[in-house]
Formats: C-alpha cells, sequence, structure tokens
C-alpha cells in the first residue's frame, strides 16, 4: 500500500516527467506510461497527440506553401508571357506603322520629283504599276504570299475596282504635277465626304449624327486652304478632287460587287489589281503621250536639274516605293481593324504633309495651314465617330 502511495506521489513530483493528461477519442488508443494505472483503450495522452498534431500540421503547412507558390507562379508567368507576346505584337505593328510611313514620304518626294521634270502623269503611273508588278510577280514565284486562283466570276468583280484604282492614281499623280504635294494631300482629306455620299446613294446606308458632324470640319478645312492656297491650280484641285471619287467608288465597288465564298486576302487582291492596272494603262499612256516624247522633253527634264539616268533612278524608285507603301498599308489592315487603320492613315496624311513642306520649303500661310489643320482633326474626328458607331444605318 505504500509503495503505490509512494508510487502516486513520485508522478506529480517535479523531477518526475509529467504525466500526458489525456482525452477521450473514439478511434484512437495508446497504452499509457505507467504500468500501474489501469489501461483504458479509449484514452489518448494529450502530449502525444499534440506533437502528432504539431507534426501532421507542419507537413500540411509546407506542402500548402508549396502548392501556393507553385500556382501563384502559373498565372505570373502566363501573364509575363502574354505580356511579352503583346509587346512584340505592338513593336511589330510600330515598325510597320513607321515603313508605311517612311515609304510614302519617299515616295511623294521622288514622284513629285520626277512629275515635276516629265510631266506625263499617264505613262509615270504605268510605270509604277510596271514596278508593282514585277514585285508581285517574284513574290509569287518565290513563295513569300500564295498565289490565288481566280476565276471569272471574281474577275469581272476585280475589273471595276482595278479600273477605280487606276483611275485614281492617274488623277492623283496629274494633281501631283501641278500643285503642291501638301496641297494635293489636303485635297485628298475630303475622302470621307464621298465614302458617306457615295454608301448613301449605292449601299443605302445612313450616316450617324457624330459622322455628318465630323465633317463639317473637313470640309471646311479643305475649303479654307483652297482658298489661301499659294500653288492653287484648277486642274490640280480637280484631278486631286476626282480622285477622291474614284477611290472611293472602288472601296464601294468592293463592299457591293466582292461577296465570293472564295474571296482573295487582301494582300492577292492588292497584287490581282496592280496587274490588270498596269495591262490598262499600258495601251493608254502609248496614246495619251506615246507620241510627245522627244528631245525636247528630256532638254526640258535637264532643265530641272535631273539627267536622264537621274530621272530613270528616281522613277524607278518612286515605283517601288508606290507599290510598297500600299502592301505594307494592306498588310497592316490584315492586323487591325479598318477603323484604326483609318486613323493611321490620316496621320500618315499629316507627317506627308509636314514632310513634303519642309522637303521642298513650301510657302505656307497662318491660314492656309489652318485650314489643313482643321480638315486632318475632322478626318481624325471622322475615325472615332466611325468607331462610335461602326455599323451605320440602313435607309
Amino acid at each position: 500500500m505504500q509503495s503505490a502511495v509512494l508510487a502516486f506521489a513520485m508522478s506529480f513530483s517535479p523531477n518526475t516527467p509529467a504525466r500526458a493528461t489525456s482525452f477521450p477519442l473514439p478511434l484512437i488508443s495508446c497504452r499509457l506510461r505507467s504500468p500501474n494505472l489501469p489501461h483504458f483503450p479509449h484514452i489518448v495522452p494529450f502530449r502525444s497527440f499534440s506533437s502528432s498534431i504539431a507534426v501532421s500540421c507542419s507537413g500540411f503547412s509546407s506542402r500548402l506553401q508549396k502548392f501556393t507558390r507553385t500556382a501563384a507562379s502559373l498565372p505570373e508567368s502566363a501573364g509575363e508571357a502574354e505580356e511579352s507576346a503583346d509587346f512584340v505584337n505592338n513593336l511589330r505593328l510600330g515598325s510597320m506603322f513607321g515603313v508605311w510611313y517612311l515609304l510614302n514620304i519617299y515616295y511623294n518626294i521622288f514622284n513629285k520629283q520626277v512629275l515635276k521634270a516629265f510631266p506625263f502623269p499617264t505613262t509615270v503611273t504605268a510605270f509604277q504599276f510596271a514596278c508593282g508588278t514585277v514585285i508581285v510577280s517574284l513574290m509569287w514565284a518565290l513563295n513569300f504570299h500564295p498565289r490565288p486562283n481566280v476565276n471569272r466570276s471574281q474577275f469581272a468583280a476585280i475589273l471595276p475596282l482595278a479600273v477605280a484604282h487606276t483611275m485614281g492614281n492617274i488623277l492623283t499623280n496629274v494633281s501631283l504635277g501641278k500643285v503642291a504635294v501638301s496641297f494635293t494631300h489636303t485635297i485628298k482629306a475630303m475622302e470621307p465626304f464621298f465614302t458617306v455620299l457615295l454608301s448613301a446613294f449605292f449601299l443605302a446606308e445612313r450616316p450617324t449624327f457624330w459622322v455628318v458632324l465630323s465633317l463639317i470640319p473637313v470640309v471646311g478645312g479643305v475649303a479654307l486652304a483652297s482658298f489661301t492656297e499659294a500653288s492653287f491650280n484648277w486642274i490640280g484641285f480637280s484631278s486631286a478632287m476626282a480622285s477622291n471619287l474614284t477611290n472611293q467608288s472602288r472601296n464601294i465597288f468592293s463592299k457591293k460587287l466582292m461577296v465570293h465564298k472564295e474571296a482573295l486576302d487582301n494582300i492577292n487582291l492588292f497584287s490581282v489589281i496592280t496587274i490588270i492596272s498596269f495591262i490598262l494603262l499600258v495601251p493608254s499612256a502609248l496614246l495619251l503621250e506615246g507620241t510627245k516624247f522627244s528631245p525636247s522633253y528630256l532638254q526640258l527634264a535637264a532643265n530641272q536639274g535631273l539627267n536622264v539616268s537621274e530621272l530613270c533612278i528616281r522613277l524607278l524608285l518612286s515605283g517601288i516605293c508606290f507599290h510598297s507603301y500600299q502592301q505594307v498599308s494592306y498588310s497592316i489592315l490584315q492586323e487591325i481593324s479598318p477603323v484604326t487603320h483609318a486613323v493611321g492613315n490620316s496621320l500618315k496624311r499629316v507627317v506627308v504633309i509636314v514632310s513634303s513642306v519642309i522637303f521642298f520649303q513650301t510657302a505656307v500661310s497662318h491660314l492656309n495651314a489652318l485650314g489643313t489643320g482643321i480638315a486632318l482633326m475632322g478626318v481624325f474626328l471622322y475615325s472615332r465617330a466611325k468607331r462610335m458607331n461602326p455599323n451605320l444605318k440602313t435607309l
């Protein structure tokens, strides 16, 4: 009895390890330390249980942290990859816009120099389409772009587009030969006006209020720039205005006629139009201007500071730039929306006008600059209005 009491007292001594407090768990059993106490299979020591809980929680916590780090790293890696892809794509598009603008600047400079010394716009345009035909043939021969198979119905639909495209470029070259480059492009800012007008007549599309409102500064700015233009010429003015009509007629034809299940992509469509335009222009150039070639015209070019070799080089460069900038423009159009492309085109016109004024040292009055600025701002507002409601209502 005494030994039992002594053993029971020693169990509470501070020098003796404390017995584990226990609480019941129905499915867990363990043997208590003291052999003198009865065995209860449903009792578990608290210290042992807490240690096992701590170990289990520690393992679970480490696994949870590892899983959290892995889960957090996945979206971050995906987001970084997406941001990197967006950056590369934006950089590529920005480079394409830069090339588009640069080629357009050089084309207008070379073209103006050639037309000033060699006043044959039909022949110059035919040569430019000839350069384009060579480039297109090389593109298809070297498999840089798939060659299209044009059937009769597609050719019948493309032919009106090619005629309008040909006339638009001839009229633009006539204008560039008569007036300053900046004035020609200011007049060509009237393109949205003709787009709305022709769409209403031929496609039964009614413009929105904001689209109509944006045309007011376009028309007013062109009118102000025309009244104050130092190099104003009725032939140059009328030709540029007529080129707006033909170019927008081409766009209307493309909407009205190019409805095919096997429609060509933008690059092949432009390539086929280029070849057809060249075929159409060769006899026209020979008929209208071929009989005027004489040594006196070569002397005229020499008087302008260009010899025959320089004239041919600049004519070749203008032809290459002419086709290349339009090819890049169509490539950009495949990457972005038409409204965004229209905004880029309006900015391109600003760049061309400013660069031509600087290069040719064109005299520009304050009112003329104001009119040009108002017209270009109207074109930008028109693009924004189209973005607000790109689908015109049907009459």
